[in-house]
């Protein structure tokens, strides 16, 4: 029997007229194909590139898409965000316009710790429907896949509080959901043993606890003068690499604490923020595979000077990814594409630096490129479907959002 006749090979759904940005690695620049097509079968990518080529078993889909000469990208991808906290801190940047640096107000009482108040004050549910206007506006842009970490409960109840309300994102949205425990991301308020009695608990018995759960997907920590050493984020390292779990790090931000060499010495997925990072870093970064995800949210909001190391990374080959960094502190952004374009204004990065940052790299970034962030044969059928000219648009623009359609797992959502 033919493929074509055989309806557990048949695809069942086909774009065509389609310019595609595949991304996929081994092709030049971002991998355009002009007079493309895409085909799915149960959720998964079955066929990505010329029209012409379209095999036969794809061209007889029961449901065919006509592009209309529209860009196709891989959903895109938001590899770092605090999605789940409540409440705001507005009045924190009201002080910063009166001069206060972050370090300013983290000392005051605000910063993480009022967030840490916040979140503890109010119950699961809440945190869902504080989150779900914030993820809407993420998925309007195209994105198909986001990072929610933990980190504003700083107690086993909280933090587990946190992360089934991240987890539950996924149920409420047709959208991936990585759950990320950041549980080395303060001192919460209420410790009186210091760094080393919070350290102490957080390996013996908290972070043991969210990982018999299976809540997080990775462990995170804050390796700064205002949070924790690397002396304490390597304690938190060591019993999450024990327990089977990644590691991702907050490096080098306000400071260069050797951040970056610490996490390539884990083995970490990414080192994120990363103004401060110096080239024995740098390079250490490359040797390990970790993934620099920048945060130009961040930057832009706290009104950093400190460019983060671009020339650095490109000559050691490191793998830039980008990020919202989405949180109510430092950077309360809910736009990809806005990101995109502050990467390329504020750090220089070009055109095809930044697309890739928001899906082959941010999926790397994640662990999760053998399943998305390019158009290819066998990954999900993620998409993000462009009323545009050029990809340069989607990084050129500013407040405007050219999506056309959004496909998660084959689906038009």
């Amino acid at each position: 029997m033919s493929g074509r006749d055989d309806p557990g090979r048949r695809c069942d759904r086909l774009w065509r007229n389609a310019r595609l940005a595949t991304l996929a690695e081994g092709r030049p620049g971002l991998g355009l194909v002009e007079r493309g097509a895409i085909a799915a079968r149960n959720g998964r990518i079955a066929y990505a590139g010329p029209e012409e080529e379209l095999p036969g078993d794809c061209r007889d889909a029961p449901e065919v898409i006509d592009c209309e000469g529209r860009w196709i990208t891989p959903g895109l991808i938001d590899c770092h965000t605090h999605l789940i906290h409540a409440g705001d801190r507005a009045s924190e940047f009201a002080m910063r316009l009166q001069g206060a640096s972050y370090e300013d107000v983290a000392r005051a009482g605000g910063g993480i710790a009022s967030s840490v108040r916040a979140l503890r004050a109010v119950g699961e549910d809440e945190l869902v429907r504080q989150a779900l206007p914030r993820l809407d506006a993420l998925l309007a842009e195209g994105v198909t896949t986001v990072e929610v970490k933990s980190g504003y409960g700083l107690d086993l109840a909280s933090e587990r509080k946190s992360l089934r309300a991240a987890r539950r994102l996924g149920v409420e949205r047709s959208v991936t959901i990585r759950t990320t425990f950041l549980g080395a991301h303060a001192l919460p308020p209420d410790e009186a043993g210091g760094n080393s009695g919070f350290i102490d608990r957080l390996v013996s018995k908290t972070l043991p606890a969210i990982a018999s759960d299976g809540l997080a997907d990775a462990v995170d920590g804050f390796c700064e003068g205002i949070a924790f050493s690397p002396v304490e984020i390597a304690r938190f390292f060591e019993a999450a690499k024990a327990l089977g779990l990644p590691v991702k790090l907050h490096a080098d931000q306000l400071s260069n604490l050797q951040g970056a060499a610490l996490a390539a010495r884990y083995g970490a997925l990414s080192a994120d923020h990363l103004e401060y990072a110096d080239e024995a870093g740098v390079a250490a970064m490359a040797a390990a595979g970790t993934v620099a995800v920048l945060l130009p949210g961040a930057f832009y909001f706290i009104r950093e000077t400190r460019l983060p190391p671009v020339e650095l990374f490109r000559r050691h080959g490191v793998r830039l990814a980008l990020a919202t960094d989405n949180n109510p502190g430092t950077s309360p952004l809910t736009s990809l594409l806005l990101a995109m374009n502050m990467a390329a204004t504020l750090f220089r990065l070009t055109i095809d630096e930044c697309v890739a940052g928001v899906t082959r790299e941010a999926a790397r970034a994640l662990g999760l490129l053998g399943d998305v962030g390019t158009l290819e044969v066998g990954k999900r059928a993620d998409l993000a479907i462009w009323t545009i000219e050029r990809p340069a648009e989607l990084v050129y623009r500013m407040g405007f959002n050219p999506l056309h359609a959004r496909v998660f797992e084959g689906r038009p959502t």
